[in-house]
């Protein structure tokens, strides 16, 4: 007997719609917030009178110098704040691999392949584009990362309706892509390395490490040690935001017995608001701020670096992506949930190339020394998401009435137990209080007749009687 085929895309189960229902709340009003911010600093930096007063906060240190940590705000903001969005990034793609559907390997597999798909077009698109124009090859990691809060802010406004499955999908996309983009800056973007230092970070990660498995709890213990070792992070010459991301993945994610939430579930559910509401918008109030004008913009397209870095959110990343997960299907002899067609993975994944975060963060990285085509490359990044929103809006409005029957139907709950009528469908138990259910509608219904009927005997009767009486 052949092995039924397996779906891609399809229903979460019901814990893991949960949880992705609870993250995405968090993540869509974090992704507002970032989008004002984004614009406060646009509008910060362009208006004249206001540009001066941008400059001076940016540039503003503070810290003690001793440490090594006399730092500008912007640069506090970067390896800073950042951190606590690659802490909360650790946590998810840990709980999604040890607790979540990805613990299937080959569930596992689609994400993680259309992630790096989607990161391997967009530098591809990249460094084609600067051969060809002899432009400089060091921004080609710019276009790979994609922003979960920015993308998902966009999906609150106009997916209003998109399933839950297909969330999930760029949730746990952008996930991937955010712990292989640590990875490229950890590996790309470091020059000079102080042991000394990087081996205290590990001690320290070690302690930490540790720590959790003995069962240590109190924030008194673990927040110092944290800002030790990201401080020796930093100070070692790696980006600090990697000591986030191995605190994250250090933390247990699985439940035991007595246990409503793992300690990585608890952790996540404080810290996500802190890195989605203040931490990220934040970082792009002091990274968002550049000059545009007419000019500035259409130079975008005519320099090479500028170019590929347009070129690879709004095309390579849409490639990427839907490639990495069409040949992940077709080569796992899966086959697309039902109730989607292509269409809808080519629109998430056009959503996808809006990279806004981390893209404005390596730009800073990889052009580090000019500061005017660091300017450039982020007004790159900010066109190139405003495009690839703009195009994934069309695209997913296009199926919007389909997504509202989708959404509607994972909703519908009739029993009104609290689950969801489709995860209870092989449950006996569900079966029977719907049969009790219809049974006391149609007993109701049945009153409601006999009742109806009686009253139209009695018009009947009583209008034959006063019929005669005239007659007579």
């Amino acid at each position: 007997m052949p092995a039924p085929t397996r779906k891609v895309l399809g229903r979460l189960s019901l814990p893991e719609r949960t949880f992705v229902a609870d993250a995405l709340r968090t993540e869509t009003v974090g992704g507002v917030l970032l989008l004002i911010a984004a614009v406060a600093a646009l509008v910060w930096a362009n208006v004249p009178a206001l540009h001066g007063s941008y400059e001076s906060v940016s540039d503003y240190h503070l810290g003690p110098a001793t440490l090594g940590l006399d730092l500008s705000i912007e640069h506090w903001a970067a390896d800073g704040l950042l951190a606590i969005f690659f802490f909360v990034a650790g946590i998810e793609l840990k709980r999604e691999l040890v607790a979540g559907d990805l613990k299937d390997p080959r569930a596992a597999a689609l994400p993680v392949v259309a992630a790096l798909c989607g990161m391997a077009v967009p530098a591809l698109v990249y460094t084609l584009t600067n051969l060809t124009g002899g432009g400089s090859l060091s921004g080609w990691a710019v276009p790979t990362a994609t922003d979960i809060a920015f993308a998902l802010a966009v999906l609150a406004v106009i997916g209003t309706w998109l399933p839950s499955a297909l969330r999930a999908f760029l949730l746990t996309l952008a996930v991937v892509d955010d712990l292989f983009a640590i990875l490229i800056i950890a590996v790309f973007f470091t020059s000079d390395i102080d042991f000394v230092a990087l081996g205290g970070a590990v001690v320290g990660l070690a302690v930490f490490w540790v720590l959790l498995r003995k069962g240590v709890r109190g924030w008194y213990v673990y927040l110092p040690l944290a800002l030790v070792i990201w401080a020796l992070m930093y100070n070692s010459g790696l980006h600090a935001t990697i000591a986030g991301v191995a605190m994250g993945l250090m933390l247990r994610c699985t439940r035991q017995e007595d246990e409503r939430l793992s300690p990585g579930e608890r952790v996540e559910h404080l810290v996500r608001p802190l890195s989605a509401g203040l931490a990220v918008p934040l970082f792009a109030l002091f990274s968002a701020g550049v000059s545009v004008s007419g000019g500035a913009l259409g130079d975008v397209f005519t320099q090479p670096e500028t170019l590929g870095v347009v070129l690879g959110l709004v095309v390579g990343k849409a490639l990427g992506i839907f490639g990495g997960t069409w040949l992940t299907a077709r080569f796992t002899r899966a086959s697309l949930s039902d109730d989607l067609q292509w269409a809808d993975v080519f629109a998430v994944a056009t959503l996808a190339g809006i990279g806004f975060t981390v893209s404005l963060l390596i730009g800073e990285l990889a052009f580090d020394g000019d500061a005017t085509l660091t300017d450039e490359v982020k007004a790159a990044v900010l066109l190139g998401s405003l495009t690839a929103a703009t195009l994934a809006t069309v695209l997913l409005k296009l199926r919007n009435a389909k997504y509202r029957r989708l959404y509607e139907a994972e909703e519908r709950d009739d029993d009104q137990d609290g689950i969801p009528d489709v995860y209870e469908e092989d449950d006996p138990a569900y079966h029977l209080r719907m049969a009790a259910i219809y049974e006391r509608k149609a007993a109701e219904h049945r009153r409601i007749a006999e009742l109806k009927a009686a009253e139209r005997l009695a018009e009947v009767t009583g209008g034959a009687g006063e019929e005669d009486h005239r007659r007579a």
